[in-house]
């Protein structure tokens, strides 16, 4: 409701052109709010909002627009206005602009930008895609291991407002080597000739500039930091990462991971900003190839087609076989796979857990089979023998997917393959494969069949 208010008196005003007071009302919000407000308007509107908006305020309301609008306004701005967006934004934010734009207008605005902007964004974009230094931000507090209190702080005060964060600092030697680290409430509460290096942290967590990201967010969550410092080979301080570039990273992982369990190729945009075209080519390579995966399937029920001719009903209990079966196996990489992402399941531990869903299937394949076997018994009453050998079937077939649906995404990884590629509709396709072929070489045995 708060929300629907603020957004009428926005409208209001800009539609009564009382500017002075839309510039005053803004001022009082938060920038995740005000870049929210102006998604729900119209272009123009959004263009005008903007414009009002102070520069510094503009700049930070811009990084938290959607990429669409973002966009919109920098073709929209001259190229002297969008340039003292580019200088105003964090670099790191700048270069996740800059590589959804188009390269005339990247080439345009680092034409216009600050010389010491452009510096910063070509130094991220020569790191790797989806690494620390390409996440990283160069905006950060460093200080000598030298200075005394009063230097550092009286440093933090010309540097500070152009820092990603001042809450932690750190400490460089003559060499720009990363030594240690100091929390700005340790200076506050310190002597002002005290010297940095007799207090510092010097037992200094860091990732390496090559860092994947995704090993990235796995440290922030270990240590729990709000920031984290990049170095090169050497141990030079490069850069900082921050926690809200963590959020956004993991939050682009889990995504990808849930594409890839239900079979789409991943896309870096946004399903509204993902068009028809784009979606068929991200989905159409996975259901290809898993309907000519399912190939053998139909060459398993062919081969046995002589012994279904002998006893036509078994054909009535394939579907919940197969069915039961591709879902035990989702249970059991889904959890494995969770467990990888999180670091609770190492490779290592592949007998434990295979020991352990065994067990597990054990339990839960013999409640199916009691449960199943009551419920042929009243169905299909005097037909004990084919009873037995679907929910025999059953049992075993419930084993085998969580033996498989947790040994795949394992094996994925020992061979540097993302396991989610292993989740659901691959494990599903080879299940199916082996359940048939122990449904119907069971019923060749129990009920006497030639295949």
């Amino acid at each position: 409701m708060e929300r629907k208010n603020e957004l009428e008196e926005l409208k209001e005003l800009l539609e009564t052109k009382q500017y002075t007071k839309l510039r005053q009302f803004l001022a009082e919000l938060n920038e995740p709010d005000i870049a929210a407000l102006m998604e729900e308007l119209e272009e123009e509107e959004i263009l005008k909002v903007f414009r009002i908006l102070p520069k510094d305020l503009a700049a930070d309301v811009f990084s938290y627009l959607n990429v669409e609008t973002q966009q919109m306004l920098i073709t929209s701005l001259s190229d002297k206005d969008a340039a003292g967006v580019i200088d105003n934004l964090m670099a790191d934010d700048a270069v996740d602009l800059l590589e959804e734009m188009p390269a005339n207008v990247v080439d345009k605005l680092l034409e216009n930008a600050r010389p010491d902007t452009r510096q910063a964004i070509n130094h991220l974009l020569r790191y790797p895609e989806d690494s620390a230094g390409s996440i990283m931000t160069v905006e950060y507090v460093a200080l000598k291991e030298s200075m005394t209190v009063n230097q550092a702080i009286e440093h933090i005060k010309k540097v500070g407002l152009d820092s990603e964060t001042v809450n932690i600092c750190y400490v460089l030697d003559a060499q720009r080597k990363l030594v240690g680290t100091v929390a700005l409430r340790y200076l506050l509460l310190s002597d002002g000739d005290e010297i940095i290096g007799e207090f510092m942290h010097e037992n200094v967590i860091s990732v390496h500039t090559l860092m994947d990201q995704e090993q990235v967010a796995a440290q922030f969550k270990k240590y729990d930091f709000t920031a984290m410092p990049v170095v090169d080979n050497e141990n030079r301080l490069v850069g900082i990462i921050t926690v809200d570039d963590i959020v956004d990273i993991m939050e682009e992982e889990t995504t990808e991971d849930m594409e890839k369990m239900a079979a789409i190729v991943p896309s870096d945009k946004s399903y509204m900003r993902t068009g028809v075209g784009e979606t068929y080519k991200k989905r159409i390579p996975w259901l290809l190839l898993l309907m000519i995966s399912a190939t053998f399937t139909g060459a398993i029920i062919s081969s046995f087609e002589d012994a279904l001719s002998v006893c036509a009903s078994l054909i009535a209990f394939i579907p919940m076989l197969m069915d039961t079966g591709g879902n035990s196996g989702s249970q059991s990489s889904t959890m494995i796979i969770r467990g990888m992402a999180i670091g609770d399941v190492e490779p290592a531990d592949i007998l434990k857990v295979v020991w352990k869903e065994v067990r597990v299937g054990v339990i839960v394949g013999f409640v199916l089979a009691v449960v199943n076997f009551i419920r042929l018994m009243i169905q299909y009453p005097g037909n004990t023998l084919i009873c037995v050998t679907v929910v025999i079937s059953l049992f075993c077939t419930v084993i085998v997917a969580k033996t498989i649906g947790c040994t795949l995404p394992i094996g994925a990884k020992v061979l540097k393959l993302d396991p989610a590629i292993m989740a659901s509709p691959m494990i599903t396709t080879i299940v199916d494969a082996v359940s048939l072929m122990v449904y119907f070489n069971l019923a060749c045995h129990l009920l006497d069949m030639t295949a």
